[in-house]
């Protein structure tokens, strides 16, 4: 788990605007801006995955993203651009599928719908901060962890009653509906009350508006949205879960998986050069986890 002077060093620099962050269902291309640190691959086979069939045959990928989460998957509303670390793995996994990005079509997807749209074959595979559970993998696989976080508290600037998770007892916290942090505070902290919202940045604007007294999720998405307000918003008291985040896939594709799993452990230079053109713009350096082969 990094720590939280690091996370926030690094998320600081380069947080983006949030203003006029919507949610949209609706598809998107892709267009990273720069040279990406990899090419597409060739005559790409992976023998025994109906999803990666399904790519060959279309001739294009669909990917499950989120946009209102700066740094790591956001949409910028006057160009309609996906940029952000996960935006940046989602393009290199479909490079090394063979698809130029120009043939990447993005589709926002709440937390509440990941599972579904996974297995429903709306997209092809997911990646936007998700978590890796047990509960989930008895109905999706993951690759990876590819990232790894913990759970975090954002309050308003100007609210010094609330330091830790310990100072929530009666408090109202917010998070998005199916998300693994609203399932923890109701786990383990009875006494918190707890509001749900389809995105986070509905629950930012919940607590700026004083509806909710803190937002809770994992800390690289809240340091996102502390530096894009910092007059306003602040990130408080150490994490207080890890959280590991994976590449969603189709339940018992084993065959992709293994196959994107083999990417990340072969392409820790790109995974750094990825890292540090999104997250880590401050300079800090932090390690690549290594995949889970269950």
């Amino acid at each position: 788990m990094k720590s939280p002077k690091i996370l926030a060093a690094t998320l600081a620099v380069s947080a983006l605007a949030l203003a006029g962050c919507g949610q949209s269902g609706e598809p998107s291309s892709s267009s990273p801006s720069g040279d990406a640190p990899y090419k597409v691959a060739s005559n790409v086979e992976i023998k025994g995955s109906p999803t990666f069939d399904k790519i060959k045959k279309d001739g294009k990928v669909v990917v499950g993203v989120k946009q209102d989460q700066p740094n790591l998957g956001y949409k910028d509303p006057a160009t309609d651009q996906y940029s952000g670390f996960d935006i940046e793995i989602a393009r290199w996994v479909a490079a090394d599928l063979g698809i130029p990005a120009d043939k990447i079509e993005f589709k926002t997807i709440p937390s509440a719908n990941r599972e579904a749209a996974i297995t429903n074959g709306d997209v092809d595979y997911y990646v936007g901060t998700y978590s890796i559970t047990d509960k989930r993998k008895k109905s999706i696989d993951f690759a990876g962890p590819y990232f790894i976080t913990g759970q975090s508290l954002l309050v308003r600037k100007d609210d010094s009653s609330i330091s830790s998770v310990k100072d929530l007892d009666g408090k109202t916290v917010c998070s998005a509906t199916g998300s693994t942090p609203i399932q923890n505070i109701r786990d383990n902290y009875p006494q918190v009350k707890t509001k749900e919202f389809e995105t986070y940045s509905q629950c930012v604007d919940a607590l700026k508006s004083k509806q909710v007294d803190a937002v809770t999720t994992d800390q690289a998405i809240l340091l996102g949205y502390a530096a894009a307000e910092p007059d306003a918003l602040k990130v408080v008291g150490d994490t207080f879960t890890t959280e590991k985040y994976g590449i969603g896939l189709k339940k018992g594709d084993k065959a992709l998986r293994e196959h994107i799993n083999g990417m990340l452990t072969n392409g820790g230079e790109i995974w750094t050069k990825l890292y540090d053109g999104t997250l880590g713009k401050s300079g800090n350096k932090v390690e690549q986890p290594k995949v889970d082969n269950y």
